[in-house]
């Protein structure tokens, strides 16, 4: 077993991480542990200060005590150090400024424009993690009180939009103060490791890249599950359903990730243009196909990890008789010469059996078995790359079972665990996106083309959907769905990937 290098990363220069709705959940829960890290490996220069920001009243030291049971609560014991906390902390400042109005800003900007001393000239950079309603004020107050400067750079956060039209307004109202160049559309999925070893899976081996097209590939699955329900998000939630909140953004990503062509490089415009060529080649799901192509489902009351859990219906802030969707599965097709014919299957939900992200590339049957026949069925190979939990990319294979008595075939898998390889801790998806704005990386976020053209292609299955006045199909919780989402793919003599196959090392 080969070991990571647990050396400190390179620093980067200084910068001033400016978030706002700094005291909501994504901030506390995901953005001050990942920095903390980040400033624990050595990437945070001296100098670097992380300001939060929201209409709360907090003074900067009760927002760093805040700070400090996020990380006690979100990073690990054996990375919390004592000493490295207490530096984290230090970093921290916080100001309470109402985004709607003038209320905060002129403190915010003389805390912007009197940095402490530092080696350099920092990057400044404002994370909006809140409500895509906010984004447009937001810039607007920046460019107002003189903060939004030509090396300045900002992050939204998703969703962009609830439709093609909301996202095109967001998009040209943050556009009138930032340049392209300037704006990072977050997709966290776009930063898990396994999702970059994508990349290298296809482009750095000889072995898969001549099969990775419609004569080799039967069809595509993509799972992304939740044993979750709607925890405290009930009343946006409600307003998005799992379409928006799952498959416009981080499936789509997915797909294109599965499906685009090899770039010239990894330059970031070069990997985003392939991708944006995917996007517009998915073939349009109306109101004619959606009763086909897709399936909409609710949850009911049932369990979970062994406990009861309550229907969707009974959740807090949802309205009575809610039609929003917590789970969707489709079938969709690229329209193009390397994937003409090959379906794709995609599912995301709350409430079911696992908490699990993964991809499957099912290839095709061999033409013809030299086997007889009790040697066992032959299963087609299969490709499944293990997004979230336990990191791994595996290659299911049929292999003769050891000892005499003739030939016994069986599948088995080739497993590539991350945390055997490799060992150690690996940076999550937002350490590295986090530190991408810094170095002023954009390759892994989205590009206005790809929100807008992702838009456009599930829209008319919202509106589709919204034309039939159905009601989502009701599952049980701690099941995968409802029933119609296993026939839309068992129709097409296919099945889900829900089963482990056993490894076997050899």
């Amino acid at each position: 077993m080969h070991s990571r290098s647990t050396g400190a990363a390179p620093a980067l220069p200084p910068f001033d991480y400016t978030v706002f709705g700094g005291t909501g959940d994504l901030a506390l829960r995901k953005l001050l542990p990942a920095l903390y890290l980040r400033d624990k490996a050595g990437q945070v220069a001296d100098g670097s200060r992380i300001i939060g920001v929201s209409r709360s009243p907090l003074a900067p030291s009760d927002y760093r005590a805040k700070a400090e049971e996020a990380i006690r609560e979100h990073v690990p014991a054996d990375e919390r150090d004592t000493a490295l906390v207490a530096r984290f902390l230090e970093r921290l400042d916080y100001v309470p400024v109402d985004a709607t109005s003038d209320n905060g800003w002129d403190e915010l900007a003389e805390r912007l424009n009197n940095p402490p001393p530092r080696s350099s000239d920092a990057v400044r950079i404002f994370y909006l993690a809140t409500s895509p309603s906010l984004f447009g004020p937001v810039s607007d107050q920046l460019r107002a009180f003189g903060l939004a400067t030509p090396e300045s750079r900002v992050v939204l956060e998703k969703p962009i939009g609830r439709d093609l039209a909301s996202a095109q307004e967001i998009n040209d109202r943050v556009g009138a103060v930032f340049t392209e160049q300037q704006i990072y559309r977050i997709d966290h999925y776009l930063g898990k490791e396994t999702v970059q070893n994508l990349l290298a899976l296809r482009f750095g081996n000889s072995l898969f890249e001549p099969l990775w097209n419609a004569d080799h590939i039967d069809h595509v699955q993509i799972t992304v599950a939740e044993t979750v329900g709607v925890e405290e998000r009930g009343g946006y939630y409600d307003q998005s359903g799992a379409l928006r909140d799952m498959v416009q953004n981080h499936l789509l990503q997915l797909v294109c990730l599965v499906g685009m062509e090899c770039p010239i490089s990894l330059a970031q415009e070069s990997v985003r243009d392939e991708k944006l060529k995917v996007l517009r080649s998915l073939k349009p799901i109306g109101a004619d196909e959606v009763g086909g192509c897709t399936v909409r489902g609710q949850y009911r009351a049932g369990a979970v990890a062994g406990g009861a859990v309550p229907g969707y219906l009974d959740e807090p802030g949802i309205p009575p008789g809610s039609g929003t969707e917590t789970f969707v599965a489709l079938k969709l097709e690229i329209d193009n010469w390397r994937w003409a014919g090959v379906p794709f299957y995609l599912r995301s939900g709350k409430r079911l059996p696992a908490k699990m992200s993964e991809i499957v590339i099912q290839f095709r049957p061999i033409r013809h078995s030299i086997f007889p026949q009790g040697a066992g069925e032959l299963q087609a190979n299969r490709l499944i790359v293990r997004l979230q939990p336990d990191e791994s990319i595996r290659l299911h294979l049929m292999t003769k079972e050891p000892g005499p008595g003739g030939m016994r075939l069986r599948p088995a898998a080739l497993n590539l665990s991350f945390a055997q390889t490799f060992g150690g801790r690996f940076p999550d998806a937002y350490e590295r996106l986090l530190m991408d704005v810094v170095r002023g990386n954009s390759t892994l976020f989205m590009r206005r083309d790809e929100v807008e053209a992702a838009w456009q292609w599930a829209e008319p299955i919202i509106d589709g959907w919204m034309s039939r006045h159905e009601m989502p199909k009701p599952y049980i919780a701690g099941t995968w769905g409802p029933s119609q989402s296993i026939a839309l793919i068992e129709r097409d003599g296919r099945t889900w990937h829900d089963d482990e196959i056993p490894s076997a090392a050899f």
